[in-house]
């Protein structure tokens, strides 16, 4: 499905990207922003890949425990046509879509759609992570958080994974990972 441009500027459309490491309130930042558009009475929608069930099989849930409805979904190119009527669209845990994510992510901000979009930019081995790269470089607003680093308390950049699993994937959370700095990370299990 094509979304038409919006070339009468009635309604003008732009990508946001939420990004930084595991525990850095990305998905705080997006439930924020959510909330705060539908309180301005706008249409709403918001979508997570149907993979992540961590804390809820439907809601978008933060680690501080704040949730907002959600659809999972298997296929990016499924938020053109669910998403079709929105004036906000969410979308969170973006790394784990597939490569169509970023050309949906146009197609909507030219249809005149506010996108925001919230993922890891780095897996745990410091590597970019899935769509997160391709949608920074489409983005018209980067927020880059930061969350503390349990060895030394110095901001953190890097999710470490405390165990010894090699697959890229590894749905988690403070049992598996830990955020750290870049020194931390570095140290390894020294640090």
């Amino acid at each position: 499905m094509f979304i038409e441009p919006n070339i009468k500027n009635e309604r003008r459309g732009w990508i946001e990207v939420i990004c930084g490491s595991m525990f850095s309130g990305k998905t705080e930042e997006l439930i924020r922003r959510l909330k705060r558009a539908k309180i301005a009475s706008l249409n709403v929608e918001i979508f997570k890949p149907d993979m992540d069930i961590r804390y809820h099989e439907k809601n978008i849930v933060s680690h501080d425990e704040n949730a907002i409805v959600s659809t999972p979904i298997a296929d990016s190119k499924i938020i053109l046509a669910l998403g079709k009527n929105a004036d906000v669209i969410g979308i969170d845990e973006a790394q784990f879509f597939d490569s169509d994510l970023p050309d949906v992510c146009d197609q909507l901000a030219l249809g005149g759609i506010r996108v925001i979009v919230a993922g890891l930019d780095m897996d745990y081995t410091c590597k970019p992570f899935g769509q997160i790269p391709n949608l920074l470089a489409k983005a018209d607003y980067i927020t880059k958080l930061h969350a503390i680093c349990v060895k030394c308390g110095n901001i953190a950049n890097y999710s470490y994974r405390k165990t010894d699993n090699g697959s890229q994937i590894v749905l988690g959370e403070k049992n598996i990972y830990e955020p750290r700095c870049r020194n931390c990370y570095y140290k390894g299990e020294e640090a």
